[in-house]
């Protein structure tokens, strides 16, 4: 028997409007002694039996899977059902059987009705990534779902968990394959014809940044003729659009050596396909140190920086680093020149984020318009009900 959560009364309220989170300050009582990641099912102070989902210990104690009283623990038509649903979607977004791109994320969390738990395709590789024990105990099912909805169109499915799911929960965790095996280190996608080497094995994350995808090809519109200076580089995706688009030149910073290599790789990749040779640099150094240094006037800065912030204690801080890298890439660019700026803390939203960089443009003393504010791309849909699934945002300025 699953164990029982009872709600405090008047705090059922975010679950009939289908919010997928249940606090732990929610919580009137409870029937059992779930451990971390096993299923439980949730009901109002009443009794009334509002859905079921995956217990944790902790602010977020049951993440939802199903909502309503016919609720029950998943099994593997549950899995297949999420999966192909899922799948779906990419298919009416255009990403799949797309001969430009074979690189996209199928599985996202709240936004796709599965919390805590990523999946992304790369060409005809899975790579699962459980970010809560309840996932990461699901993944033989959500390896058959995946199976089962591919078919032959999936070689391998690879496991990321190690490094997301919590230790406690899972402490002999190590990434591995669920399904098939390794073909070697590198392997090479495309996204908008523009081919990429992806390590989803030894890289961050799943081992690229699909959530750029559109907000790269922008970039590619007003490259072409530019220095492009592109800061927190990872493996070089606006580096790679920018000079397949016929930047002057293009300078990759970032401070891990692993990643500037694999920026070159893409860079190389990119000259393969066309891009005009001789053009890229690529610098493994600390981004303010960098730019502090260097005598070049870009005429378009990408500051792409990880999360400065993963909880909410630490979001004023994340937003004084914002507005001190902001104003850095202000001060560094030439006039005329085109800033994207980017935030991927969910604990900032747009308006903050957005205030951290006119503050920092005041503190530049540089005039700055709005062209463009940017997002994550379908595939990383939102939950009409979970808003905070919105993590990503962008602006892109013109500087005077």
């Amino acid at each position: 028997m699953a164990a029982i959560v009872t709600l405090k009364p008047g705090k059922d309220h975010s679950l009939r409007r289908l919010h997928p989170w249940v606090f732990s300050g929610a919580i009137g009582r409870m029937q059992g002694q779930p451990q971390e990641g096993e299923i439980v099912i949730v009901q109002a102070s009443n009794g009334e039996v509002l859905g079921m989902g995956h217990y944790a210990p902790g602010s977020i104690a049951v993440r939802m899977l199903a909502f309503g009283p016919e609720a029950a623990a998943p099994d593997a038509a549950f899995w297949e059902a999420k999966i192909r649903n899922a799948y779906q979607l990419r298919q009416n977004l255009g990403l799949t059987g797309d001969g430009n791109t074979d690189v996209f994320r199928l599985a996202h969390a709240e936004g796709d009705g599965v919390p805590g738990l990523i999946i992304d395709v790369y060409g005809d590789v899975a790579v699962v990534q459980a970010h809560s024990a309840g996932m990461y105990h699901a993944r033989p099912q959500i390896a058959a779902a995946l199976r089962a909805v591919f078919g032959d169109k999936l070689r391998a499915i690879y496991d990321k968990s190690a490094e997301t799911v919590p230790q406690k929960a899972a402490p002999d965790a190590q990434n591995g394959y669920l399904f098939g095996e390794s073909t070697g280190s590198e392997h090479i996608v495309h996204e908008n014809g523009q081919p990429f080497a992806v390590d989803w094995e030894t890289g961050q994350k799943t081992g690229f940044f699909i959530d750029q995808r559109d907000n790269r090809q922008l970039l590619a519109r007003y490259a072409p003729g530019r220095r492009v200076l592109n800061t927190f580089c990872y493996t070089g995706g606006f580096s790679a659009y920018a000079l397949q688009a016929g930047a002057a030149l293009v300078h990759s910073v970032d401070s891990s050596k692993r990643a500037i290599e694999l920026t070159d790789r893409n860079a190389t990749l990119a000259e393969e396909a066309g891009a005009p040779a001789g053009r890229h640099e690529a610098f493994a150094q600390d981004v303010f140190t960098f730019m502090k240094g260097s005598q070049e006037q870009y005429d378009l800065i990408v500051l792409d920086p990880p999360a400065f912030a993963k909880h909410l204690s630490a979001r004023h801080n994340a937003l004084m680093g914002y507005k001190r890298l902001n104003a850095a890439g202000i001060r560094q660019i030439a006039p005329g020149g085109l800033l994207f700026t980017f935030s991927c803390s969910q604990v900032v939203s747009a308006e903050l984020f957005e205030g951290a960089v006119l503050a920092a443009a005041i503190e530049a003393g540089r005039p700055a318009r709005i062209l463009h504010r940017l997002t994550q791309p379908a595939d990383h849909p939102v939950s009409l009900f979970h808003p905070e699934g919105a993590y990503l945002k962008g602006l892109v300025l013109a500087v005077e």
